[in-house]
């Protein structure tokens, strides 16, 4: 595992570190409405309320199971692959691993992983600024879903255009996501789904699609809006008072480990996205460390506990949740 010591320079990806690097402001702005994505919005979430409510009278347990399986599919294709993986470089994982995120990556489907990559890295280079897609300092409701429901501020256009996207461009699994973007994604996360529980159990059409699909889908893209909008204005701020990411804990549990924010636009290169490590609120660490200690996952990074202390003392809030975690700390982990 690559332990980071006392210096940021040491891991110093441009589309990673320094909040703000050429700081755009934020200035008021007149929203431009996007109507097919309004309406396919709309659709998804009363179509996911049907399935929730099917879910709880007419449907079998088997599909109620298989939806949930695809949910938590769908999010460890976010937070260990399009996330840590793909957009910050905190671990590298050989081709059976690279594959086996892409594809559920694919199964969450919040874009391609090259789109999703993009808009991460910008997301934390102007972090909350007019250039940062998902600005928080424009609300709740913009922060989660409302940028996804207007045109893209120029800024976004502009800055966008410069982030170094070579690494991913190289990339043959997800240059095959990206190049048969739609039958792939629209099979995996779409047609599958719908097909295997009609076909397998005996599912309604009616139950297959509102619950496999449609209130699962919706219900992945809320945890990792919830990321964007909730865990950037709700929360401690243990490492860095001077950043709107906030430590919340139930984003953290629905999120299997996104929800320690601060921290990880502290220290954006740790493979565990917080400082508590491999706990039952960071089930996507478990994942991550368990495929390591198979060789498919590997040079880990993570930074030192002397780096850490060292962070909250200069710049962090006061606050501290290392209790969350004490039962699970290891000797290894008391001496970094």
């Amino acid at each position: 595992m690559g332990m980071i010591e006392d210096s940021e320079d040491l891991f110093d990806f441009s589309h990673d570190h320094g909040h703000n690097h050429d700081k755009t402001e934020v200035k008021p702005r007149k929203y431009e409405v996007v109507y097919t994505n309004l309406l396919t919005f709309g659709y998804g979430h009363i179509g996911a309320l049907y399935g929730l409510y099917l879910a709880c009278t007419v449907a079998k347990w088997t599909t109620i199971f298989f939806a949930l399986g695809l949910y938590y599919a769908g999010i460890l294709g976010i937070t260990a692959g399009a996330h840590r993986l793909w957009s910050h470089r905190t671990y590298k994982a050989k081709m059976p691993l690279q594959i086996i995120l892409m594809i559920l990556n694919t199964i969450a489907f919040q874009n391609t992983a090259y789109t999703w990559i993009r808009d991460h890295r910008l997301h934390h280079k102007y972090s909350d600024t007019d250039a940062d897609p998902h600005n928080a300092t424009r609300g709740f409701f913009f922060s989660h879903v409302g940028w996804l429901l207007v045109r893209k501020h120029e800024d976004v256009k502009k800055y966008g255009k410069l982030i170094d996207m070579s690494d991913i461009e190289n990339n043959p699994v997800l240059r095959f996501q990206k190049k048969y973007a739609l039958p792939w994604c629209g099979m995996v996360c779409f047609v599958l789904p719908t097909l295997i529980p009609m076909y397998c159990w005996g599912e309604s059409l009616n139950c297959a699609w509102h619950i496999a699909v449609v209130l699962r889908y919706v219900a992945n893209l809320n945890v990792t809006f919830l990321v964007n909008s909730a865990a950037h204005i709700w929360g401690y701020k243990p490492y860095d008072k001077n950043m709107l990411p906030g430590e919340n804990i139930s984003v953290a549990i629905a999120s299997f480990g996104e929800g320690f924010h601060n921290y990880h636009h502290t220290f954006p290169w740790d493979y565990r996205a917080a400082e508590l490590g491999n706990n039952r609120l960071n089930l996507t660490t478990a994942f991550i460390d368990f495929f390591a200690s198979i060789g498919w996952a590997y040079d880990l990074k993570s930074v030192t506990k002397t780096h850490i202390e060292a962070r909250k003392k200069r710049t962090g809030d006061g606050s501290n949740f290392s209790w969350l975690d004490k039962e699970t700390v290891t000797e290894d982990q008391k001496d970094r």
